[in-house]
């Protein structure tokens, strides 16, 4: 059966931008990249807010030849997985293999889930907030960055209690920690 994962890089501090938007501290350097690729390797759908799917478009359309490997490699994950974007304000999605829904409708996500052959992911901590409260989640991985921003949009929603099984921490040279814990049922 397919588990429903999230998995966000966020400051120590459990923001995924600072105050003003900015998520520059949070560019993974080639051995994080290359670790996260593994990571979503097994992912055959991602579920994203408007504003992760805005930012994560660009990889539809992006140039990787001159990109390092790690670069290229995620280009192809993302293109060739299907996408479903939540969102009431976008008037439409801009790349293939996508789909757009006006409401997150919990029951709809945990059937597909079900059916799914493949991981699916959840990302963008508004509609993830949703899936949390629902308590559609398996697994939580954390990219946690060395660095405190003080304030911006958290990565883990706020009135949400879950108990949590650590599976695996990972350290990297950059000083970034790969949290994956799984959800107790």
């Amino acid at each position: 059966m397919a588990r429903l994962v999230f998995a966000s890089i966020t400051s120590l501090d459990l923001y995924v931008n600072d105050a003003h938007g900015d998520f520059q501290w949070a560019a993974p350097d080639a051995e994080v990249h290359s670790f996260v690729n593994d990571l979503e390797r097994p992912i055959g759908t991602y579920h994203y807010g408007r504003r992760l799917y805005e930012t994560m478009a660009v990889w539809e359309t992006m140039d990787t030849s001159a990109e390092p490997p790690e670069m290229q490699d995620y280009a192809q994950q993302w293109r060739e997985a299907d996408k479903v974007v939540y969102s009431t304000s976008l008037a439409e999605v801009s790349t293939p293999r996508t789909r757009l829904e006006r409401d997150f409708d919990p029951a709809a996500v945990r059937a597909l889930v079900e059916a799914a052959d493949r991981d699916v992911s959840i990302g963008g901590p508004t509609v993830a907030a949703r899936a949390f409260a629902a308590g559609l989640v398996d697994d939580v991985h954390l990219f946690l960055n060395p660095v405190i921003v003080g304030g911006g949009t958290r990565a883990l929603p706020d009135g949400v209690s879950l108990g949590l099984e650590l599976v695996d921490e990972h350290r990297f040279a950059s000083g970034v920690v790969h949290l994956h814990h799984r959800v107790r049922r």
